[in-house]
Protein backbone atom coordinates (compact mmCIF):
# COMPACT_ATOMS: atom_id res chain seq x y z
CA UNK A 1 0.00 0.00 0.00
CA UNK A 2 1.13 3.63 -1.08
CA UNK A 3 2.50 5.59 1.88
CA UNK A 4 -0.12 7.94 2.84
CA UNK A 5 -3.31 6.13 2.11
CA UNK A 6 -5.49 4.36 4.78
CA UNK A 7 -6.51 0.94 4.74
CA UNK A 8 -10.35 0.81 4.16
CA UNK A 9 -10.43 -1.86 7.43
CA UNK A 10 -8.55 0.25 9.29
CA UNK A 11 -10.69 3.14 8.13
CA UNK A 12 -13.97 1.52 9.14
CA UNK A 13 -12.17 0.70 12.38
CA UNK A 14 -11.67 4.09 13.36
CA UNK A 15 -14.93 5.43 12.44
CA UNK A 16 -16.32 3.10 14.57
CA UNK A 17 -13.74 4.20 17.44
CA UNK A 18 -14.54 7.78 16.43
CA UNK A 19 -18.48 7.13 17.00
CA UNK A 20 -17.66 5.27 20.23
CA UNK A 21 -15.41 8.36 21.71
CA UNK A 22 -17.92 10.73 20.55
CA UNK A 23 -21.20 9.32 22.27
CA UNK A 24 -19.04 9.18 25.50
CA UNK A 25 -17.55 13.00 25.29
CA UNK A 26 -21.16 14.35 24.62
CA UNK A 27 -21.94 12.20 27.94
CA UNK A 28 -20.14 14.57 29.68
CA UNK A 29 -22.90 17.25 28.68
CA UNK A 30 -25.69 15.23 30.09
CA UNK A 31 -25.75 17.38 33.76
CA UNK A 32 -25.54 20.79 31.86
CA UNK A 33 -28.96 19.78 29.74
CA UNK A 34 -30.67 23.29 31.08
CA UNK A 35 -27.35 25.35 30.16
CA UNK A 36 -27.65 24.06 26.62
CA UNK A 37 -30.96 24.63 26.27
CA UNK A 38 -30.66 28.43 27.06
CA UNK A 39 -27.66 28.19 24.88
CA UNK A 40 -30.19 26.64 21.81
CA UNK A 41 -32.76 29.74 23.38
CA UNK A 42 -30.41 32.67 22.71
CA UNK A 43 -29.07 30.96 19.33
CA UNK A 44 -32.26 30.81 18.21
CA UNK A 45 -32.85 34.32 18.95
CA UNK A 46 -29.57 35.92 18.39
CA UNK A 47 -29.94 34.17 14.60
CA UNK A 48 -33.52 35.27 13.83
CA UNK A 49 -32.50 39.04 14.64
CA UNK A 50 -29.48 38.79 12.78
CA UNK A 51 -31.01 37.16 9.51
CA UNK A 52 -34.13 39.91 9.59
CA UNK A 53 -31.22 42.07 9.32
CA UNK A 54 -30.88 41.75 5.62
CA UNK A 55 -34.60 41.88 4.68
CA UNK A 56 -34.95 45.38 6.38
CA UNK A 57 -32.01 46.47 4.35
CA UNK A 58 -33.53 45.30 0.95
CA UNK A 59 -36.58 47.11 2.00
CA UNK A 60 -34.99 50.08 2.58
CA UNK A 61 -32.75 49.78 -0.38
CA UNK A 62 -36.13 49.55 -2.53
CA UNK A 63 -37.03 53.04 -0.91
CA UNK A 64 -33.89 54.08 -2.14
CA UNK A 65 -34.38 53.30 -5.48
CA UNK A 66 -38.09 53.70 -5.69
CA UNK A 67 -37.17 57.56 -4.62
CA UNK A 68 -35.24 57.99 -7.15
CA UNK A 69 -37.38 56.99 -9.70
CA UNK A 70 -40.61 58.67 -8.72
CA UNK A 71 -38.99 61.73 -7.50
CA UNK A 72 -40.35 61.07 -4.10
CA UNK A 73 -38.47 60.03 -1.16
CA UNK A 74 -39.79 58.97 1.80
CA UNK A 75 -37.01 59.56 4.66
CA UNK A 76 -39.50 58.89 7.52
CA UNK A 77 -39.98 55.28 6.74
CA UNK A 78 -36.58 54.97 5.55
CA UNK A 79 -35.56 55.83 8.80
CA UNK A 80 -37.93 53.99 10.33
CA UNK A 81 -36.44 50.60 8.71
CA UNK A 82 -32.84 51.94 9.96
CA UNK A 83 -33.96 52.62 13.75
CA UNK A 84 -35.61 49.01 13.66
CA UNK A 85 -31.76 47.73 12.18
CA UNK A 86 -30.22 48.80 15.27
CA UNK A 87 -32.82 47.56 17.34
CA UNK A 88 -32.45 44.18 15.66
CA UNK A 89 -28.69 43.92 15.62
CA UNK A 90 -28.39 45.37 18.85
CA UNK A 91 -30.44 42.58 20.45
CA UNK A 92 -28.38 39.88 17.97
CA UNK A 93 -25.32 41.31 19.70
CA UNK A 94 -27.05 40.80 23.49
CA UNK A 95 -28.09 37.38 22.77
CA UNK A 96 -24.87 36.88 21.29
CA UNK A 97 -23.17 37.66 24.12
CA UNK A 98 -25.32 35.66 26.82
CA UNK A 99 -24.86 32.44 24.31
CA UNK A 100 -21.30 32.58 24.38
CA UNK A 101 -21.24 33.36 28.23
CA UNK A 102 -23.17 30.55 29.30
CA UNK A 103 -21.12 27.56 26.65
CA UNK A 104 -17.95 29.01 27.81
CA UNK A 105 -19.18 28.47 31.41
CA UNK A 106 -20.24 24.92 30.21
CA UNK A 107 -16.88 24.32 28.74
CA UNK A 108 -14.75 25.60 32.06
CA UNK A 109 -17.11 23.10 33.73
CA UNK A 110 -16.73 19.97 31.75
CA UNK A 111 -12.77 20.86 31.42
CA UNK A 112 -13.09 20.79 35.51
CA UNK A 113 -14.80 17.32 35.79
CA UNK A 114 -12.53 15.57 33.32
CA UNK A 115 -9.41 16.76 35.15
CA UNK A 116 -11.58 15.53 38.97
CA UNK A 117 -12.06 12.13 36.63
CA UNK A 118 -8.86 11.39 35.70
CA UNK A 119 -7.40 12.85 39.26
CA UNK A 120 -10.17 10.69 41.15
CA UNK A 121 -8.63 7.55 38.79
CA UNK A 122 -4.91 8.08 39.10
CA UNK A 123 -5.37 7.86 42.50
CA UNK A 124 -6.95 4.40 41.91
CA UNK A 125 -4.61 3.28 39.58
CA UNK A 126 -2.14 0.55 40.61
CA UNK A 127 1.81 1.15 40.64
CA UNK A 128 2.23 -0.98 38.09
CA UNK A 129 0.57 1.60 35.74
CA UNK A 130 3.12 4.41 36.38
CA UNK A 131 6.10 1.96 35.91
CA UNK A 132 4.55 1.37 32.11
CA UNK A 133 3.38 5.05 31.33
CA UNK A 134 6.14 7.92 31.38
CA UNK A 135 4.93 10.61 33.76
CA UNK A 136 5.40 13.25 31.09
CA UNK A 137 2.91 11.44 28.86
CA UNK A 138 0.31 11.25 31.65
CA UNK A 139 1.11 15.30 32.54
CA UNK A 140 -0.35 15.86 28.93
CA UNK A 141 -3.03 13.72 29.05
CA UNK A 142 -4.35 15.76 31.61
CA UNK A 143 -3.09 19.02 30.79
CA UNK A 144 -3.20 19.35 27.16
CA UNK A 145 -5.60 16.61 26.00
CA UNK A 146 -8.24 18.00 28.25
CA UNK A 147 -7.51 21.19 26.83
CA UNK A 148 -7.68 20.85 23.46
CA UNK A 149 -11.51 18.58 24.26
CA UNK A 150 -12.60 21.50 26.04
CA UNK A 151 -12.30 23.65 23.53
CA UNK A 152 -13.51 21.46 20.79
CA UNK A 153 -17.11 21.07 22.58
CA UNK A 154 -16.52 24.84 23.27
CA UNK A 155 -16.43 25.40 19.52
CA UNK A 156 -19.28 22.36 18.84
CA UNK A 157 -21.35 24.49 21.47
CA UNK A 158 -20.77 27.68 20.46
CA UNK A 159 -20.80 27.28 16.29
CA UNK A 160 -22.72 24.22 15.44
CA UNK A 161 -26.15 24.77 17.14
CA UNK A 162 -26.28 28.64 16.32
CA UNK A 163 -25.31 27.48 12.26
CA UNK A 164 -28.10 25.11 11.93
CA UNK A 165 -30.77 27.77 13.16
CA UNK A 166 -28.96 30.05 10.69
CA UNK A 167 -29.11 27.61 7.73
CA UNK A 168 -32.85 26.80 8.41
CA UNK A 169 -34.06 30.56 8.89
CA UNK A 170 -32.15 31.75 5.76
CA UNK A 171 -33.79 28.75 3.53
CA UNK A 172 -36.96 30.09 4.67
CA UNK A 173 -36.29 33.69 3.18
CA UNK A 174 -34.60 32.79 0.61
CA UNK A 175 -37.12 30.79 -1.26
CA UNK A 176 -39.87 33.65 -0.43
CA UNK A 177 -37.32 35.40 -2.13
CA UNK A 178 -36.38 33.22 -5.12
CA UNK A 179 -36.87 29.59 -5.70
CA UNK A 180 -34.56 29.17 -8.23
CA UNK A 181 -31.36 31.28 -6.89
CA UNK A 182 -32.07 28.92 -3.59
CA UNK A 183 -31.92 25.63 -5.68
CA UNK A 184 -28.11 27.10 -7.21
CA UNK A 185 -27.11 27.89 -3.34
CA UNK A 186 -28.30 24.44 -2.28
CA UNK A 187 -26.01 22.41 -4.87
CA UNK A 188 -22.70 24.30 -3.36
CA UNK A 189 -23.42 22.25 0.45
CA UNK A 190 -22.89 18.34 -0.98
CA UNK A 191 -20.15 19.59 -2.90
CA UNK A 192 -18.17 21.44 0.61
CA UNK A 193 -19.63 18.45 2.97
CA UNK A 194 -18.05 15.64 0.34
CA UNK A 195 -14.77 17.63 -0.02
CA UNK A 196 -14.54 17.92 3.70
CA UNK A 197 -15.85 14.71 5.28
CA UNK A 198 -13.17 12.71 2.88
CA UNK A 199 -10.17 15.14 4.09
CA UNK A 200 -11.15 14.84 7.74
CA UNK A 201 -11.27 11.04 7.61
CA UNK A 202 -7.52 10.94 7.04
CA UNK A 203 -6.55 13.64 9.02
CA UNK A 204 -7.68 11.54 12.53
CA UNK A 205 -5.19 8.94 11.93
CA UNK A 206 -2.39 11.85 12.23
CA UNK A 207 -4.15 13.58 15.24
CA UNK A 208 -4.08 10.49 17.44
CA UNK A 209 0.05 10.28 16.29
CA UNK A 210 0.33 13.96 16.45
CA UNK A 211 -0.80 13.71 20.67
CA UNK A 212 1.57 10.64 21.20
CA UNK A 213 3.99 13.02 19.86
CA UNK A 214 3.62 15.39 22.16
CA UNK A 215 3.28 13.14 25.41
CA UNK A 216 6.44 11.74 24.49
CA UNK A 217 8.25 15.41 24.18
CA UNK A 218 6.38 16.44 27.57
CA UNK A 219 8.09 13.19 29.06
CA UNK A 220 11.46 14.16 27.38
CA UNK A 221 11.25 17.30 28.94
CA UNK A 222 9.90 16.11 32.30
CA UNK A 223 13.29 13.79 32.83
CA UNK A 224 15.63 16.69 31.63
CA UNK A 225 14.32 19.05 33.74
CA UNK A 226 14.17 16.57 36.65
CA UNK A 227 17.36 15.75 36.25
CA UNK A 228 19.19 19.23 35.20
CA UNK A 229 22.12 18.56 37.25
CA UNK A 230 23.03 14.84 36.42
CA UNK A 231 22.78 16.07 32.95
CA UNK A 232 25.48 18.37 33.37
CA UNK A 233 27.52 16.54 35.83
CA UNK A 234 27.67 14.36 32.87
CA UNK A 235 27.94 16.91 30.14
CA UNK A 236 25.09 14.83 28.21
CA UNK A 237 23.49 18.84 27.46
CA UNK A 238 24.11 17.92 23.71
CA UNK A 239 23.01 14.81 23.27
CA UNK A 240 19.40 15.88 25.47
CA UNK A 241 19.25 18.71 23.00
CA UNK A 242 19.56 16.39 19.98
CA UNK A 243 17.16 13.67 21.47
CA UNK A 244 14.83 17.34 22.06
CA UNK A 245 15.31 17.73 18.12
CA UNK A 246 14.27 14.39 17.16
CA UNK A 247 11.38 14.56 19.37
CA UNK A 248 10.75 17.82 18.30
CA UNK A 249 10.86 17.00 14.95
CA UNK A 250 8.61 13.73 14.77
CA UNK A 251 6.10 15.98 16.93
CA UNK A 252 6.49 18.73 13.84
CA UNK A 253 6.40 16.29 11.17
CA UNK A 254 2.86 14.80 13.00
CA UNK A 255 1.38 18.24 13.79
CA UNK A 256 2.27 19.13 9.84
CA UNK A 257 0.35 16.36 8.35
CA UNK A 258 -2.83 16.61 10.32
CA UNK A 259 -2.71 20.58 10.42
CA UNK A 260 -2.55 20.65 7.08
CA UNK A 261 -5.34 18.15 6.16
CA UNK A 262 -7.31 20.34 8.75
CA UNK A 263 -6.38 23.52 7.19
CA UNK A 264 -7.33 22.47 3.56
CA UNK A 265 -10.74 22.40 4.24
CA UNK A 266 -11.58 25.58 5.20
CA UNK A 267 -9.69 27.26 1.55
CA UNK A 268 -11.66 24.58 -0.33
CA UNK A 269 -14.93 25.04 1.15
CA UNK A 270 -14.27 28.62 0.61
CA UNK A 271 -13.41 28.29 -3.28
CA UNK A 272 -16.62 26.21 -3.94
CA UNK A 273 -18.87 28.45 -1.85
CA UNK A 274 -17.42 31.73 -3.61
CA UNK A 275 -17.84 29.90 -6.96
CA UNK A 276 -21.41 29.33 -6.30
CA UNK A 277 -21.92 33.19 -5.17
CA UNK A 278 -20.53 33.89 -8.80
CA UNK A 279 -23.14 31.76 -10.42
CA UNK A 280 -25.95 32.88 -7.97
CA UNK A 281 -24.79 36.67 -9.00
CA UNK A 282 -25.28 36.24 -12.95
CA UNK A 283 -28.44 34.36 -12.45
CA UNK A 284 -29.44 37.17 -10.42
CA UNK A 285 -27.93 39.39 -12.88
CA UNK A 286 -30.78 38.22 -15.46
CA UNK A 287 -33.90 37.97 -13.10
CA UNK A 288 -33.53 41.34 -12.47
CA UNK A 289 -32.90 42.28 -16.15
CA UNK A 290 -36.69 39.79 -16.67
CA UNK A 291 -37.84 41.94 -14.10
CA UNK A 292 -38.39 38.85 -12.21
CA UNK A 293 -36.34 40.31 -9.29
CA UNK A 294 -36.13 43.34 -7.63
CA UNK A 295 -32.90 45.40 -7.01
CA UNK A 296 -33.23 45.18 -3.67
CA UNK A 297 -34.58 41.71 -2.91
CA UNK A 298 -31.19 40.22 -4.91
CA UNK A 299 -28.68 42.85 -2.56
CA UNK A 300 -31.37 40.97 0.16
CA UNK A 301 -30.63 37.40 -1.31
CA UNK A 302 -26.48 37.93 -1.96
CA UNK A 303 -26.33 38.18 1.71
CA UNK A 304 -28.37 35.80 2.77
CA UNK A 305 -26.66 33.86 0.44
CA UNK A 306 -23.32 34.62 1.80
CA UNK A 307 -24.90 34.43 5.50
CA UNK A 308 -25.66 30.78 4.46
CA UNK A 309 -22.34 29.94 3.17
CA UNK A 310 -20.64 31.13 5.83
CA UNK A 311 -22.72 28.22 8.66
CA UNK A 312 -22.09 25.64 6.29
CA UNK A 313 -18.04 26.60 5.89
CA UNK A 314 -18.44 26.39 9.90
CA UNK A 315 -20.00 23.13 10.46
CA UNK A 316 -17.07 21.48 8.35
CA UNK A 317 -14.81 23.82 9.97
CA UNK A 318 -16.00 21.89 13.15
CA UNK A 319 -15.96 19.01 11.91
CA UNK A 320 -12.31 19.27 11.97
CA UNK A 321 -12.06 20.74 14.85
CA UNK A 322 -14.10 17.67 16.37
CA UNK A 323 -11.57 15.52 14.88
CA UNK A 324 -8.88 16.67 17.19
CA UNK A 325 -11.41 16.85 19.90
CA UNK A 326 -11.65 12.79 19.31
CA UNK A 327 -7.97 11.94 19.29
CA UNK A 328 -7.32 14.02 22.47
CA UNK A 329 -10.39 12.37 24.08
CA UNK A 330 -9.33 9.35 23.14
CA UNK A 331 -5.90 9.28 25.07
CA UNK A 332 -8.25 10.68 28.42
CA UNK A 333 -10.32 7.78 27.93
CA UNK A 334 -7.39 5.36 27.82
CA UNK A 335 -6.21 7.10 31.33
CA UNK A 336 -9.97 6.38 32.43
CA UNK A 337 -10.40 3.07 31.69
CA UNK A 338 -6.64 2.01 32.81
CA UNK A 339 -7.24 -1.36 35.34
CA UNK A 340 -7.80 0.00 38.76
CA UNK A 341 -6.80 -2.14 41.94
CA UNK A 342 -8.55 -4.87 42.18
CA UNK A 343 -10.35 -4.86 45.53
CA UNK A 344 -12.21 -7.97 46.66
CA UNK A 345 -15.69 -7.81 49.00
CA UNK A 346 -13.80 -7.77 52.24
CA UNK A 347 -14.53 -9.01 55.81
CA UNK A 348 -14.11 -5.76 57.77
CA UNK A 349 -10.20 -6.81 59.90
CA UNK A 350 -10.03 -4.50 62.95
CA UNK A 351 -6.29 -3.75 62.07
CA UNK A 352 -6.08 -1.69 65.01
CA UNK A 353 -5.09 -4.92 67.30
CA UNK A 354 -2.13 -6.12 64.49
CA UNK A 355 0.53 -7.71 66.03
CA UNK A 356 2.24 -7.68 62.53
CA UNK A 357 3.34 -10.95 62.75
CA UNK A 358 4.39 -11.77 58.65
CA UNK A 359 4.57 -14.68 56.38
CA UNK A 360 5.93 -15.20 53.19
CA UNK A 361 4.63 -18.86 51.73
CA UNK A 362 5.77 -20.25 48.65
CA UNK A 363 5.21 -16.67 47.31
CA UNK A 364 6.42 -16.36 43.47
CA UNK A 365 6.16 -12.94 41.48
CA UNK A 366 6.68 -11.48 37.90
CA UNK A 367 6.14 -7.85 36.69
CA UNK A 368 4.89 -8.69 33.35
CA UNK A 369 3.04 -12.35 33.26
CA UNK A 370 4.73 -15.37 31.34
CA UNK A 371 8.32 -13.63 32.46
CA UNK A 372 11.00 -15.10 34.68
CA UNK A 373 9.89 -14.76 38.09
CA UNK A 374 11.10 -12.04 40.26
CA UNK A 375 10.51 -13.99 43.38
CA UNK A 376 11.19 -17.48 43.32
CA UNK A 377 9.11 -19.77 45.79
CA UNK A 378 10.14 -17.62 48.86
CA UNK A 379 8.65 -19.04 52.37
CA UNK A 380 9.88 -17.10 55.76
CA UNK A 381 8.23 -16.21 59.17
CA UNK A 382 8.98 -12.79 61.44
CA UNK A 383 7.47 -12.54 64.87
CA UNK A 384 5.97 -9.81 65.82
CA UNK A 385 8.14 -6.92 66.70
CA UNK A 386 11.05 -8.30 65.13
CA UNK A 387 13.82 -6.50 63.10
CA UNK A 388 14.42 -8.55 59.69
CA UNK A 389 17.47 -7.22 57.66
CA UNK A 390 17.18 -8.18 53.65
CA UNK A 391 20.43 -8.10 51.78
CA UNK A 392 22.06 -9.00 49.01
CA UNK A 393 23.10 -8.23 45.32
CA UNK A 394 21.24 -5.86 43.34
CA UNK A 395 18.76 -7.09 41.31
CA UNK A 396 18.08 -10.20 43.76
CA UNK A 397 14.62 -9.06 44.88
CA UNK A 398 15.14 -6.98 47.79
CA UNK A 399 12.95 -3.92 46.85
CA UNK A 400 10.33 -6.11 45.40
CA UNK A 401 9.68 -8.04 48.78
CA UNK A 402 8.77 -5.30 50.30
CA UNK A 403 6.63 -3.71 47.42
CA UNK A 404 4.38 -7.18 47.54
CA UNK A 405 3.91 -6.86 51.26
CA UNK A 406 3.03 -3.02 50.48
CA UNK A 407 0.58 -4.68 47.63
CA UNK A 408 1.98 -2.64 45.33
CA UNK A 409 1.76 -5.56 43.39
CA UNK A 410 0.02 -8.73 44.21
CA UNK A 411 1.35 -11.91 44.03
CA UNK A 412 1.06 -14.94 41.54
CA UNK A 413 0.68 -17.41 43.68
CA UNK A 414 1.67 -18.13 47.47
CA UNK A 415 0.30 -16.08 49.77
CA UNK A 416 1.20 -13.27 52.87
CA UNK A 417 -0.28 -13.37 55.81
CA UNK A 418 -0.20 -10.58 58.93
CA UNK A 419 -1.27 -12.25 61.85
CA UNK A 420 -2.78 -15.19 59.98
CA UNK A 421 -4.64 -12.54 57.63
CA UNK A 422 -3.68 -13.04 53.72
CA UNK A 423 -3.26 -9.61 52.81
CA UNK A 424 -5.05 -9.80 49.96
CA UNK A 425 -8.14 -10.21 52.60
CA UNK A 426 -7.38 -6.57 53.95
CA UNK A 427 -8.01 -3.24 52.09
CA UNK A 428 -4.88 -1.89 50.42
CA UNK A 429 -5.85 1.60 52.80
CA UNK A 430 -6.08 -0.12 56.24
CA UNK A 431 -2.92 -1.89 55.49
CA UNK A 432 -0.47 1.29 54.64
CA UNK A 433 -2.13 2.83 57.07
CA UNK A 434 -0.02 0.18 59.63
CA UNK A 435 3.21 0.24 57.66
CA UNK A 436 5.68 3.19 57.67
CA UNK A 437 8.04 3.19 54.16
CA UNK A 438 11.20 5.35 53.81
CA UNK A 439 13.10 4.79 50.21
CA UNK A 440 16.41 5.44 49.27
CA UNK A 441 14.93 7.77 46.39
CA UNK A 442 13.64 10.80 49.05
CA UNK A 443 10.14 12.66 48.40
CA UNK A 444 9.83 15.95 49.13
CA UNK A 445 6.72 18.85 48.01
CA UNK A 446 7.08 22.27 48.05
CA UNK A 447 5.87 23.39 51.67
CA UNK A 448 6.79 23.97 55.11
CA UNK A 449 8.87 21.50 56.68
CA UNK A 450 6.25 21.28 58.74
CA UNK A 451 3.65 19.95 56.38
CA UNK A 452 6.41 17.31 54.55
CA UNK A 453 6.66 15.91 58.27
CA UNK A 454 3.21 15.67 58.67
CA UNK A 455 2.26 14.56 55.24
CA UNK A 456 -0.03 11.42 55.38
CA UNK A 457 -0.79 11.45 59.22
CA UNK A 458 -4.28 13.33 60.29
CA UNK A 459 -4.51 15.02 63.54
CA UNK A 460 -1.58 15.29 64.46
CA UNK A 461 0.08 18.73 66.68
CA UNK A 462 2.88 20.77 66.29
CA UNK A 463 4.22 18.79 69.44
CA UNK A 464 3.71 15.62 67.89
CA UNK A 465 5.78 16.51 64.40
CA UNK A 466 8.75 18.36 66.86
CA UNK A 467 9.02 14.78 68.86
CA UNK A 468 8.78 12.54 65.59
CA UNK A 469 12.16 15.06 64.28
CA UNK A 470 13.79 14.87 67.22
CA UNK A 471 13.61 10.71 67.14
CA UNK A 472 15.00 10.63 64.05
CA UNK A 473 17.89 13.46 64.91
CA UNK A 474 16.49 16.09 62.35
CA UNK A 475 15.44 18.73 65.05
CA UNK A 476 18.77 20.69 65.32
CA UNK A 477 19.30 20.76 61.74
CA UNK A 478 15.54 22.07 61.40
CA UNK A 479 16.07 24.77 64.33
CA UNK A 480 19.12 26.37 61.99
CA UNK A 481 16.90 26.79 59.03
CA UNK A 482 15.83 30.53 58.59
CA UNK A 483 12.25 29.87 59.73
CA UNK A 484 12.87 26.42 61.47
CA UNK A 485 9.82 24.24 61.13
CA UNK A 486 8.04 27.18 58.93
CA UNK A 487 11.13 27.16 56.54
CA UNK A 488 9.98 26.56 52.62
CA UNK A 489 11.25 23.72 51.23
CA UNK A 490 11.46 24.24 47.29
CA UNK A 491 10.29 21.51 44.84
CA UNK A 492 11.85 17.95 46.20
CA UNK A 493 13.85 20.00 48.96
CA UNK A 494 16.29 21.42 46.68
CA UNK A 495 17.49 23.95 49.19
CA UNK A 496 18.49 21.54 52.15
CA UNK A 497 21.37 18.69 51.47
CA UNK A 498 20.07 14.85 50.25
CA UNK A 499 21.18 13.84 54.14
CA UNK A 500 18.50 16.05 55.70
CA UNK A 501 15.82 15.21 53.01
CA UNK A 502 16.34 11.90 54.46
CA UNK A 503 15.85 13.02 58.20
CA UNK A 504 12.60 14.28 57.04
CA UNK A 505 11.11 11.48 55.44
CA UNK A 506 12.52 9.48 58.49
CA UNK A 507 10.93 11.91 60.63
CA UNK A 508 7.60 11.67 58.56
CA UNK A 509 7.69 7.61 58.58
CA UNK A 510 8.14 7.79 62.95
CA UNK A 511 5.16 10.97 63.42
CA UNK A 512 3.01 7.51 61.54
CA UNK A 513 3.78 5.43 64.34
CA UNK A 514 3.28 2.41 62.23
CA UNK A 515 2.80 -1.52 63.26
CA UNK A 516 5.51 -2.45 60.46
CA UNK A 517 8.31 -0.25 59.52
CA UNK A 518 10.09 -0.38 56.53
CA UNK A 519 13.63 1.19 55.38
CA UNK A 520 14.69 0.81 51.81
CA UNK A 521 18.35 1.82 52.11
CA UNK A 522 16.73 4.81 54.42
CA UNK A 523 20.52 5.71 55.64
CA UNK A 524 22.29 5.96 52.16
CA UNK A 525 22.73 9.54 52.05
CA UNK A 526 23.28 9.54 55.93
CA UNK A 527 26.94 10.13 57.24
CA UNK A 528 28.52 8.35 59.41
CA UNK A 529 27.93 10.13 62.30
CA UNK A 530 23.95 10.35 61.80
CA UNK A 531 23.56 7.08 60.60
CA UNK A 532 25.15 5.98 64.12
CA UNK A 533 22.19 7.90 65.85
CA UNK A 534 19.39 6.88 63.85
CA UNK A 535 20.53 3.13 64.82
CA UNK A 536 20.03 4.44 68.36
CA UNK A 537 16.82 5.74 67.37
CA UNK A 538 15.31 2.88 65.69
CA UNK A 539 17.01 0.16 68.48
CA UNK A 540 14.35 2.05 70.48
CA UNK A 541 11.24 2.33 68.03
CA UNK A 542 11.03 -1.24 66.48
CA UNK A 543 10.23 -2.31 69.89
CA UNK A 544 6.72 -3.73 69.05
CA UNK A 545 6.64 -3.13 65.56
CA UNK A 546 8.03 -5.48 63.03
CA UNK A 547 10.56 -3.75 60.79
CA UNK A 548 12.07 -4.81 57.58
CA UNK A 549 15.63 -3.45 56.47
CA UNK A 550 17.13 -3.35 53.18
CA UNK A 551 20.76 -2.52 53.38
CA UNK A 552 23.88 -2.85 51.49
CA UNK A 553 25.70 -1.15 54.28
CA UNK A 554 26.23 -4.61 56.66
CA UNK A 555 27.35 -2.66 59.77
CA UNK A 556 23.77 -1.15 60.13
CA UNK A 557 22.02 -4.84 60.09
CA UNK A 558 24.17 -6.34 62.77
CA UNK A 559 21.61 -6.15 65.80
CA UNK A 560 18.92 -7.61 63.35
CA UNK A 561 16.76 -10.52 64.55
CA UNK A 562 16.88 -12.24 61.31
CA UNK A 563 19.05 -11.95 58.27
CA UNK A 564 17.89 -12.83 54.56
CA UNK A 565 20.01 -13.28 52.42
CA UNK A 566 18.56 -13.07 48.78
CA UNK A 567 20.19 -14.19 45.24
CA UNK A 568 18.00 -14.57 42.49
CA UNK A 569 14.60 -14.40 44.27
CA UNK A 570 15.30 -17.19 46.21
CA UNK A 571 16.58 -16.77 50.18
CA UNK A 572 20.15 -18.79 50.15
CA UNK A 573 21.03 -18.16 54.14
CA UNK A 574 19.33 -16.71 56.85
CA UNK A 575 20.02 -16.61 60.41
CA UNK A 576 21.26 -14.12 62.53
CA UNK A 577 24.70 -12.04 61.66
CA UNK A 578 27.31 -14.28 63.79
CA UNK A 579 25.30 -17.33 62.90
CA UNK A 580 25.85 -16.37 58.96
CA UNK A 581 29.09 -15.41 59.79
CA UNK A 582 29.54 -18.67 60.92
CA UNK A 583 28.35 -20.41 58.01
CA UNK A 584 30.85 -19.35 55.97
CA UNK A 585 28.77 -18.60 52.69
CA UNK A 586 27.68 -16.08 50.39
CA UNK A 587 26.59 -13.50 53.77
CA UNK A 588 30.54 -13.49 55.07
CA UNK A 589 31.62 -12.76 51.84
CA UNK A 590 29.49 -9.82 51.37
CA UNK A 591 30.63 -9.28 55.08
CA UNK A 592 34.21 -9.63 54.30
CA UNK A 593 33.97 -7.54 51.11
CA UNK A 594 32.85 -4.42 52.87
CA UNK A 595 35.20 -5.12 56.34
Amino acid sequence: MARGKINPKDQRKIDKNTLKVLKRLFSYLDPFRLWIFLIIVFGILGTVFEILGPLLMGRATNLVVDGFREGDFLVDKFMQVIYLLIGLYSLASLAEFSRLKIANKVKVSIVYTMREDVSKKLKNLPVAYYDSHPLGDLLSRMTNDIQTVGDSLNQVLNQVFNSIVVVLGIIVIMLRISPILTLITFLVIPATFLSSVTIIKRSQKYYSIQYKDLGDINTHIEEMFASNKLVKAYNYQDHALKDFEEKNEKLRKSAAKSEFLSGVVMPISFFINNLGLVITAIVGAMEILKGKLSIGSFQSFYQYSRKFNRPIQMITEMLSILQSGVAAAERVFEVLDGPEEVQKDLSPVDVSKLRAKVDFDHVVFSYEPGAEPVIKDLSFHVEAGSKIAIVGPTGSGKTTLVNLLMRFYDVDSGSISIDGVNIENIHRSDLRENISMVLQDTWLFQGTVYENIAYGSDHVSREDVIRAAKSAYAHDFISKLSDGYDTVLEENGSNISEGQKQLITIARALLKNPRILILDEATSSIDTRTERLIQKAMDQLVVGRTSFIIAHRLSTIIKADLILVLKDGRIIEKGSHQELLANNGFYKELYSSQF
